[in-house]
C-alpha cells in the first residue's frame, strides 16, 4: 500500500513539472526606473505579478478644476509620503465623475520625477497586498496602490484583507507603499433598511447595529476621507470653458452655454466627466466645419 502511495506521488510530482515546464516564463522584474505605472494581474497557471503599464494616462493636475480642496489636500499627502513623513492612506468618494480617479493619475504626473510609482490593483486582488508589498519592497520609489471604483459584498475575502492591511498587520513592511482608493460609495459596503431598524436606543445613548457599524468602520480606517459632489451649474460651465480653451476653441461662451447644459442634463449629471466630453464633441465639430 506503501508503494503504490509513493508511486503515485511520484507520478503526480512528474506530471506536474510537465506542465510547469508547458506555462509561460514568468515575466521580468519591473524596471521602475523606465515604468510609472504597472497592474496586477492574474497569468496563466494563476501566477501573479506587475505588469508594465506601457502607456499610461498623463493628466495635468492644473487641468482639473472644481476640486481644490481635495485636490490640494492629496496632493500634500503625497508630498508628505515621498518625502518620508508620516502620510495617509486616503478614500475618495462621491459622484461619478467628479474627477476621483484623474486626480490620482494626475498626481502620478505631478510627483514622478521624484519617485513616485502606480500600481493598479483590481479589488478581487487586494488580498495579494502583502505579495505587492514585498515585490516593491527595499526599492528607491514610494508606491501608491491605487484601487479604482471601490465596493464590497459583505462576505468577499478582499473586504477582510483591505481592513488588515489599512490596520497594518503584526508583520508591517508597508512604509513605501500607501492605498488610495475612489469609490461611489461613502461606506464601501451596501447599507439596508433593516440594518437602521436594528438601531436602538438606552437612555440617551445610541446603540448602532453591528452591520452599520461594520460598515463604517471599513472607511474609517483611510486616514484621509476626501468628498467630491456634483457640481453646480456654473462650475460646470466653467470646466467645459476651460477644457474648450485647452483644445483650442475660443467661442464665447454665449454660442455654446444652451448646448452644454443639454449635453449634461442627456447623461443626467453635471460633472467634470460630462464638461470634458461636450468640449471634445463641440471643438470637434467646429474643426470639421472649417476643414476644407
Amino acid at each position: 500500500m506503501d508503494n503504490d502511495l509513493t508511486r503515485l506521488a511520484n507520478c503526480a510530482e512528474a506530471l506536474l513539472g510537465r506542465l510547469e515546464n508547458l506555462l509561460p516564463a514568468p515575466p521580468a522584474p519591473v524596471d521602475w526606473q523606465a515604468t510609472l505605472a504597472a497592474r496586477w494581474q492574474v497569468l496563466p497557471g494563476k501566477r501573479r505579478a506587475l505588469v508594465p503599464i506601457a502607456h499610461p494616462q498623463r493628466l495635468d493636475l492644473d487641468d482639473l478644476q472644481g476640486i481644490d480642496r481635495a485636490k490640494a489636500a492629496l496632493d500634500r499627502n503625497t508630498r508628505q509620503f515621498l518625502a518620508g513623513a508620516p502620510a495617509n492612506d486616503a478614500l475618495l468618494w462621491g459622484s461619478r465623475g467628479t474627477g476621483k480617479s484623474s486626480l490620482v493619475k494626475a498626481l502620478l504626473t505631478r510627483h514622478a520625477a521624484a519617485g513616485l510609482r502606480l500600481i493598479e490593483v483590481d479589488k478581487d486582488h487586494l488580498i495579494d497586498l502583502p505579495d505587492i508589498a514585498a515585490a516593491t519592497a527595499g526599492l528607491p520609489y514610494r508606491f501608491v496602490v491605487f484601487c479604482d471604483d471601490l465596493s464590497f459584498g459583505s462576505d468577499e475575502p478582499a473586504y477582510k484583507a483591505l481592513k488588515v492591511a489599512l490596520d497594518g498587520s503584526v508583520s508591517g513592511g508597508r512604509e513605501h507603499l500607501l492605498i488610495y482608493a475612489t469609490s461611489n460609495r461613502r461606506h464601501l459596503l451596501p447599507e439596508y433598511q433593516e440594518e437602521n431598524a436594528l438601531t436602538r436606543h438606552v437612555g440617551e445613548e445610541i446603540h448602532f447595529a453591528e452591520a452599520v457599524e461594520e460598515k463604517i468602520a471599513l472607511s474609517e480606517r483611510f486616514g484621509l476621507w476626501l468628498a467630491f459632489h456634483a457640481f453646480d451649474q456654473d462650475r460646470y460651465l466653467g470646466i467645459a470653458q476651460h477644457w474648450l480653451e485647452q483644445l483650442g476653441c475660443r467661442a464665447p461662451i454665449e454660442q455654446w452655454r444652451e448646448e452644454a447644459l443639454r449635453w449634461a442634463l442627456s447623461r443626467g449629471s453635471r460633472s467634470g466627466r460630462s464638461a470634458y466630453q461636450f468640449a471634445r464633441d463641440y471643438a470637434g465639430r467646429l474643426a470639421l466645419e472649417a476643414a476644407p
